[in-house]
């Protein structure tokens, strides 16, 4: 007659005390694929659930040893967890992973932080691409008002509540700046070129589809989308060359040339207070 596999309540007991410490090795394993604000204590306790079903399911006639029959279990507690509370879905997460790793890769290799061109690269995408990659990872960072933050001073605790502004007072520098930058951008729009301005006006503005202004310009919905994307690199250049003042082309060149103008023409569109003080 073949023996019972059944585990007893005080041989459950047994393993269980005997492989706590198996609960943190998994833990440290796996923290590092997850964000660092989730919690390592959850984790823990997730994984100790975990180890006590092993416990209760091991079977030695299987002639698996018990430590990796639990480590198993103990791992897939732990993601069953944090796939239960993580709103993101899993392909987001595996483009952060994605990314920090190349991340990772490109600043062993050079030695300081990759440009977003580099990257790009790296990862096989457009820099349009890499920039909606990063939009929908940082997106998916979700972290408590509770978590705790670094600060200069050892005798206070602050939270990340602490430390968020309050956006309904405004600075009154930041209100300046944000007056003088919309003032900038109307300026420039107005100088676009007039295919690139109607493009603009129409799509941002006056929310017209792309196959409205293909009709209107009498071009095809991929020009309209050139056009943007066009207009949308002028004007970037344009207004950022109000605020650094340098020549990004030192080798002239008709297109350097152009640039150069345009950033002149916005300069000198509007006197400062007319910029500060037209805000509708």
């Amino acid at each position: 007659m073949e023996a019972s596999t059944t585990v007893s309540s005080s041989e459950v007991t047994a393993l269980i005390e005997a492989h706590l410490p198996l609960v943190k090795h998994v833990v440290l394993q796996v923290a590092g694929h997850f964000p660092r604000h989730v919690d390592r204590q959850e984790l823990a306790r997730a994984g100790a659930l975990g180890l006590v079903e092993a416990a209760r399911r091991y079977d030695a006639s299987r002639g698996v040893p018990f430590d990796r029959f639990a480590a198993r279990r103990i791992r897939g507690a732990i993601l069953d967890a944090v796939r239960a509370v993580d709103w993101a879905p899993r392909s987001v997460r595996a483009l952060g992973r994605s990314l920090e790793a190349a991340e990772q890769e490109l600043a062993s290799t050079g030695g300081t932080s990759p440009s977003p061109q580099a990257l790009a690269a790296a990862m096989g995408l457009t820099e349009i691409e890499l920039a909606a990659v990063r939009d929908r990872v940082f997106r998916s960072v979700v972290l408590a008002l509770e978590h705790g933050v670094a600060s200069g001073d050892d005798d206070e605790d602050l939270t990340l509540g602490d430390m968020l502004a309050d956006r309904t007072a405004v600075e009154p520098a930041e209100s300046l700046e944000a007056r003088e930058l919309l003032g900038y951008l109307r300026d420039a729009v107005k100088l676009l070129p007039e295919r690139h301005r109607i493009v603009v006006v129409g799509y941002f503005l006056d929310g017209r589809s792309s196959a409205d202004l293909a009709a209107l310009l009498d071009v095809t919905e991929s020009r309209i989308s050139q056009i943007r994307s066009e207009a949308l690199e002028i004007l970037r250049r344009g207004i950022e060359a109000q605020y650094d003042g340098r020549d990004e082309e030192p080798v002239p060149s008709r297109s350097g040339r152009r640039r150069a103008e345009y950033a002149s023409a916005i300069g000198g569109a509007s006197a400062w207070r007319d910029r500060l003080a037209n805000v509708g």
